[in-house]
């Protein structure tokens, strides 16, 4: 059943239309409550969400329209993915139908043999009945015995008796029958979606048709060791035996509005790129959410989403239960604790506070020790991701620190991500979260060098592009990067500045353990360039323009 999918974002945009294909949601996946909704899997990514029907329109009515609107590479791999799939898909109905026609001729032989076989046997019982009549009255009896006898059983057991089909196996027939669809999938289907007909696999298992989702539902790894324990009902936990926990939404995107959210008040500090999609979202999922912007008037269009305002941070926290900021670097980390009307001026006992800005271990373990002190709960939680997976709601979230508050913000951190990793000690998702932006920045910086040295040596700069998507290192980053590059477009995903920022801190720990990171070394020079060529501000992929300058 294929579909297009149009999801909205209220107030702060659309999500571009989308293939997909109608299948069966793991029988553990339960359906969202409200409105009448199908279970998609997206074609060219990995993706499965619980889709509303009035978000859905059928393929081919629409695909020259989704073509025009959608020029990536990414999203036409995708429609390479569907007519791969329908041309697969038509092969196996003609399979199917020669193989059934074969089936209908044999049936309709041995039908014939069977006739035949019947008309004999009627002859010999005729003979064998005739002779009967002429024996004597004792045989006349034993018959008329054995017809009362008959006549004498109950309707239900001379049905049973009728019945050719016997217990145990099913018939062969029968073994691949599909169960039928319920009255509410067809007056469903009769609306927006009307014209489409389930195929033969949507009877069939998930993991039979798609093999990747459970994996990614409920495991990072392939390691046997591993064992998993539910927080919530909507929550999967695996705990690997480096003693790291990882926490994985039973839904792909936060969009389908499935997660039950916690009845504890939610305050939230920072509304940056990465701070204002996460609010949205905790929003849209149904949290109560306070906020607070030192530019207040960031804070407005939250207001109409439905959350609350704050007037300081110490007002934030002392109003709400757990408390999260997200801001640029350590410095403005601890001027928002430790300063005037400050968090710390309103921890007291049992308040939670919930730092996801991404600094160094001695910054974050200096805040907790003091939100600590306070008789506060503390826990890092720093986000790996951009703007538009913010937005989204698919950013992974590395969290050290209070185990028992990490469970607690479980619903939130469903809400922002599609991933969230326990990673034990305060100080330990600090660390982790410099290395993974080392290898992004570092990335990074080698796509620039890559298409600066492909343009001077008279190499086609798209032609590069095309042979890096359709080998080992195609990813979304990589096409989303080199497109904004080709096309001069650097609005900020994510800022320079601070790749450039994390980069220095990753190098800075690395000394610390006496470890080299050449490789983070020369990339970091490269981008205090592009900063000094007033590149800050820009996304990080405009580390090009200091190759070109």
């Amino acid at each position: 059943c294929l579909i297009l999918s149009f999801l909205s974002r209220g107030k702060l945009g659309r999500y571009p239309p989308w293939p997909g294909k109608i299948v069966n949601p793991p029988k553990d996946l339960k359906k969202p409550r409200g409105k009448k909704c199908f279970f998609v899997k997206f074609f060219g990514t990995e993706d499965h969400a619980w889709i509303k029907v009035e978000q859905l329109k059928p393929y081919h009515p629409h695909k020259e329209e989704m073509i025009k609107i959608n020029k990536g590479k990414r999203f036409q791999q995708a429609v390479d993915a569907v007519e791969e799939f329908l041309r697969k898909t038509k092969g196996k109905d003609q399979a199917s139908s020669h193989n059934s026609s074969e089936e209908k001729n044999r049936r309709n032989s041995s039908e014939e043999r069977g006739k035949q076989s019947t008309g004999e046997e009627k002859r010999k019982a005729s003979l064998s009945e005739g002779k009967l009549k002429k024996g004597t009255g004792e045989g006349k009896k034993r018959v008329s015995s054995v017809s009362s006898e008959r006549g004498s059983k109950s309707p239900l057991k001379r049905a049973q008796d009728q019945s050719p089909r016997k217990r145990g196996r099913p018939p062969k027939d029968e073994k691949d029958l599909t169960i039928p669809e319920s009255s509410t999938v067809k007056r469903v289907m009769t609306g927006t979606v009307a014209g489409f007909k389930w195929p033969p696999s949507v009877s069939e298992p998930v993991k039979d048709s798609d093999p990747h989702f459970h994996h990614f539902l409920l495991s990072q790894t392939e390691k046997p060791a591993v064992c998993y324990q539910a927080i919530t009902k909507k929550l999967k936990v695996c705990e690997e035996e480096t003693g790291s926990t990882s926490i994985q939404a039973a839904d792909s995107t936060a969009v389908n509005g499935s997660i039950t959210p916690t009845d504890k008040k939610i305050g939230f500090l920072g509304l940056g790129l990465m701070g204002s999609g996460i609010v949205s979202n905790l929003l849209k999922m149904g949290h109560t959410v306070t906020v607070w912007n030192r530019t207040a008037e960031k804070c407005d269009l939250f207001i109409q989403e439905g959350a609350r305002l704050g007037r300081t941070p110490a007002e934030v926290v002392s109003t709400c239960d757990i408390t999260f900021a997200c801001v640029s670097d350590p410095k403005a980390a601890k001027d928002l604790v430790l300063g005037p009307s400050g968090v710390l001026q309103g921890i007291r006992p049992g308040k939670c506070y919930v730092d996801m800005s991404t600094v160094d271990a001695d910054t974050v373990t200096e805040l907790a020790q003091v939100i600590v002190s306070r008789g506060g709960r503390f826990l890092e939680a720093p986000v790996s991701g951009n703007q538009q997976l913010s937005n989204d709601g698919m950013l992974v979230i590395l969290a050290a620190g209070d185990r028992g508050l990490y469970e607690d913000c479980s619903s939130c951190f469903q809400a922002m991500g599609k991933t969230s990793f326990f990673l034990g000690e305060v100080g330990n998702a600090a660390k982790m979260m410099l290395i993974v932006n080392m290898v992004q920045g570092s990335f990074m910086a080698t796509i620039a060098e890559g298409l600066t040295l492909a343009q001077v040596t008279g190499q086609s700069q798209q032609t590069l592009l095309d042979i890096l998507n359709q080998g080992q290192l195609a990813s979304i980053f990589l096409d989303q990067k080199c497109q904004n590059i080709l096309q001069g477009n650097f609005k900020p995903d994510f800022y320079l500045k601070y790749i450039q920022k994390d980069l220095r801190l990753a190098i800075a720990l690395g000394d610390s353990v006496n470890h080299p990171t050449p490789m983070a070394a020369a990339a970091n020079e490269v981008y205090k360039r592009a900063k000094a060529l007033d590149q800050s501000d820009n996304d990080m992929s405009a580390v090009y323009r200091a190759y070109i300058h």
